[in-house]
């Protein structure tokens, strides 16, 4: 791929994607697939006015090797210097930038019930900095090729050829053009004048309905409102926290959910994937899930903690996008999501709520939101679902049809 439009690409992560302000931290989270586009990355963050770039480079083979030999009070462990950090990014509010390209079957073999125990046990003492943190960050997540990813989505290719192709599949999804900031302007403002479109609905429930057998009715939070493409921080910064990003997305009401839903694509979920698998639940709370790959890890996904079982969104996503219209299965939820209608399992987002912020984290959740350590995004869309939006005053509108808008904005 040519420097030029890779540059072009690391340049709206930096601008677009975390909108960088002059003096302001950055760290970036990564694999080790792409190393000559993460130096690009951050000379692109330090012209942007950062002061300084840290680079958290990851790898699943040692994560494979942690979790084989550490037992799980050393995997829990949070040590000392693990929470001064932590609390240096409550008080400096570094941009985040997920660079994702792992191999979607990358831990497959895992012990992932003692993972899941050390996560379970980690997590309270993680969760206070978090909370600390909540929307106050500029932070994006987007990708760069894997060679073993790469060869999941284009397996008749050679790992060359493949790496090429997937770098072309992102750029073009991520639209990547002669002026991608341009580009990414008017997206924004379409996706804004449809959210604001869906919030004037006065929604009080969407029903979903698939000749696939989907049918599920989840209620809203009254004070909710729907979001997509540009965000802003409590800071006052503008910025895109998925590139690519498709959707139109709401935080719904704990508690009221009824229905089934089945999975329109693989999930990868810890490494592995999950597929063919469907989500009953009953007054809010996924109660039945069976899948045809991955069975096991499906029921620990949803029983990771109390609220893990519950929705924290409800994303609408039109089967006409650029990611669904490329063909590809990218066997990578950041993409993949963005092909399709989507739901999240585990926690919500408080910037969903109107005015929220005025209001405490805890009282986002009283009137909703649901809390949890996982939010696990699984796509249910699909050319036959349609989805209609009953209001608080009884009237039935149509929102989707055949997997596509139903309204013009």
């Amino acid at each position: 791929m040519k420097v030029s439009v890779l540059r072009k690409y690391a340049a709206l992560i930096a601008r677009s994607g975390v909108n960088i302000q002059k003096g302001q931290e950055v760290r970036i989270i990564c694999d080790l697939d792409q190393p000559k586009f993460v130096e690009l990355l951050v000379d692109e963050c330090y012209k942007a006015g950062a002061k300084k770039v840290i680079v958290d480079f990851h790898y699943q083979p040692l994560e494979k090797l942690h979790v084989r030999h550490q037992s799980v009070t050393t995997l829990a462990k949070v040590e000392e210097w693990e929470k001064a950090r932590l609390q240096h990014y409550v008080d400096e509010l570094p941009c985040r930038i997920y660079l994702d390209s792992e191999d979607p079957d990358g831990l497959k073999g895992i012990n992932q019930g003692k993972k899941a125990k050390a996560d379970q046990k980690s997590y309270p003492i993680l969760k206070p900095y978090w909370d600390k943190m909540e929307n106050k960050h500029q932070w994006c997540i987007a990708a760069v090729p894997g060679a073993k990813w790469a060869k999941k989505v284009f397996p008749g290719l050679s790992k060359g050829r493949a790496i090429e192709k997937l770098w072309e599949a992102i750029l073009y999804t991520s639209r990547v053009t002669d002026d991608p900031l341009a580009e990414w302007e008017a997206h924004d403002k379409e996706l804004a004048d449809r959210c604001a479109y869906l919030n004037n609905l006065g929604i009080k429930e969407l029903h979903y309905k698939g000749d696939n057998g989907t049918d599920l009715t989840v209620g809203m939070i009254p004070e909710g409102m729907f979001l997509g493409g540009l965000e802003t921080s409590l800071q006052g910064i503008g910025f895109n926290a998925n590139i690519p990003s498709e959707e139109c997305y709401t935080s719904p009401m704990r508690g009221k959910a009824d229905g089934i839903v089945y999975a329109t694509k693989p999930l990868s979920y810890e490494g592995e994937l999950i597929e063919n698998f469907s989500v009953r639940f009953e007054n809010g709370k996924a109660v039945e899930v069976k899948a045809e790959k991955n069975q096991q890890l499906l029921e620990q996904m949803i029983s990771k903690d109390e609220g893990a079982a519950y929705l924290g969104e409800c994303a609408l996503v039109p089967v006409n996008s650029p990611i669904s219209e490329s063909g590809l299965l990218f066997y990578n939820t950041l993409f993949d999501e963005n092909a399709a209608c989507h739901l999240a399992l585990g926690m919500g987002f408080t910037n969903t709520i109107r005015g929220y912020e005025n209001k405490t984290l805890e009282e986002c959740r009283k009137m909703g939101i649901n809390d949890s350590m996982e939010h696990v995004d699984f796509m249910i869309g699909y050319d036959g679902l349609d989805i209609d939006a009953v209001t608080s005053e009884g009237k039935k509108v149509p929102i989707f049809r055949r997997g596509k808008w139903a309204f013009d904005v």
